[in-house]
């Protein structure tokens, strides 16, 4: 008897552990000192949840509230100081009131999110009765939010062709520019414009990146705009101080060629080069920007975009990629073969090297790469996971951490 009831105590010991360890998992242990936060917004139960990991040993653990959105929350950016996080929200009719929106959320010192206020809902092209955002950018400043809106029908079916709308942004409110959206230019003999992709040039290069150094950071901007109906990309410049965009080339002009339905596109640190990954041809394009230092293939400073060669191979359904913030490397999300490429950059022409493949989980369709150049992570929308990898900066080699459980359908992520 008296072994019988030691035993139990010892199982009862164990399940009140056991307990106390799960609250520990679930509960708010970031620190900005120590940790890492990752924020993930899944469609599956409408939330945006965050967690954090040690800089150390990547060690993943759940901020204890997850904020609820009422609609289908997609695309995510942090604004640069870390203190904000902004969502694309579209309209889910099971939701009552639901609008495809904005939302703005306070990033707390805890690792909590809390909402800024009402959602802001968006405004379509005239004469069309739907939008709906499938990317963000935002400049280096945190001044305006850039978002692809990709071609939709209306409720009576009509075709809505893509678009861009902006947003101005102070201390986590959203207003929409008087003008905006703005519409991207129909290519003559071509069908509507389907904008899935967005990035911006920098106008701050980051401190630690070599790559940069002795180069002055341009005071103006370009937004790039990869159009996946038509296979190319258009160039607009950024008015600095309102936010309003101008085609550079000529209306219907066509913009430069891409491979088979561009799905995501990113600006290297320094702006020399902009990559972009083509979902249906399984490739990977790049280009050169023609800035200020007027690069040798290059007739003038204008941001316009010379071809840095033959597209390099990707894995299958390439749909999501980042360039690391020193510059060195490209890595790029294959959706459609559950894994990750990564890409050397040649300083001097841009041009990429193949140099490791790792997996993900199922489905990937985002990825995010810390600041510091020390961790990736990539959302896996069939997963339900976010994968996560430490970096090495200088050789760009992935090591894969365990993955971590979310929401069921996580479509976008950031990390801070």
């Amino acid at each position: 008897m008296g072994r019988m009831s030691t035993r139990w105590t010892w199982l009862l010991g164990l399940i009140v552990l056991i307990s106390i360890g799960g609250l520990v998992a679930c509960g708010s242990h970031y620190k900005a000192s120590s940790d890492g936060l990752v924020i993930v917004p899944s469609q599956g139960s409408g939330v945006l949840q965050a967690f954090s990991f040690n800089l150390s040993n990547g060690h993943t653990a759940q901020i204890d509230t997850s904020p609820g959105v009422a609609g289908k929350p997609t695309a995510i950016v942090l604004d640069p100081s870390g203190a904000f996080a902004y969502i694309a929200i579209l309209a889910d009719p099971g939701i009552a009131n639901s609008v495809t929106a904005i939302g703005s959320y306070k990033i707390n010192s805890n690792g909590t999110l809390a909402a800024t206020g009402t959602a802001v809902p968006m405004k379509t092209l005239p004469g069309a009765g739907a939008v709906r955002p499938a990317a963000f950018a935002m400049d280096s400043s945190g001044k305006f939010l850039f978002v692809a809106d990709e071609a939709t029908t209306d409720s009576s079916g009509a075709a809505v062709a893509g678009s861009v709308s902006v947003f101005s942004l102070s201390n986590g409110s959203v207003t929409e520019l008087p003008n905006s959206p703005f519409a991207v230019p129909a290519l003559l003999g071509g069908t509507n414009a389907n904008v899935l992709a967005l990035e911006v040039t920098k106008t701050s290069f980051p401190a630690q990146n070599a790559a940069c150094s002795g180069t002055t950071a341009p005071t103006t901007e370009n937004l790039y705009v990869a159009d996946a109906a038509n296979n190319q990309v258009f160039e607009y410049a950024v008015d600095p101080s309102a936010g309003t965009l101008t085609p550079v080339s000529a209306l219907n002009a066509p913009g430069v060629a891409t491979g088979s339905v561009p799905s995501a596109i990113a600006v290297d640190p320094c702006n020399r080069f902009v990559y972009v990954a083509n979902h249906d041809s399984n490739n990977v394009s790049g280009y050169t920007i023609c800035n200020a230092t007027l690069p040798p293939s290059c007739q003038s400073g204008d941001g316009s975009l010379v071809s840095t060669g033959t597209p390099v191979s990707a894995g299958n359904g390439p749909t999501a990629l980042a360039v690391d913030p020193r510059g060195n490397f490209v890595y790029v999300v294959n959706q459609l073969s559950n894994n990750l490429s990564g890409y050397k950059i040649s300083p001097v022409t841009g041009v990429l090297t193949s140099f490791t493949t790792v997996g993900t989980g199922g489905n990937p369709v985002s990825i995010a790469i810390r600041g510091d150049d020390s961790w990736l992570f990539v959302a896996n929308n069939q997963g339900a996971s976010i994968s996560q990898f430490s970096l090495i900066p200088a050789s760009g080699i992935l090591t894969p951490v365990a993955a971590t459980t979310t929401d069921s359908f996580p479509w976008g992520v950031a990390v801070k």
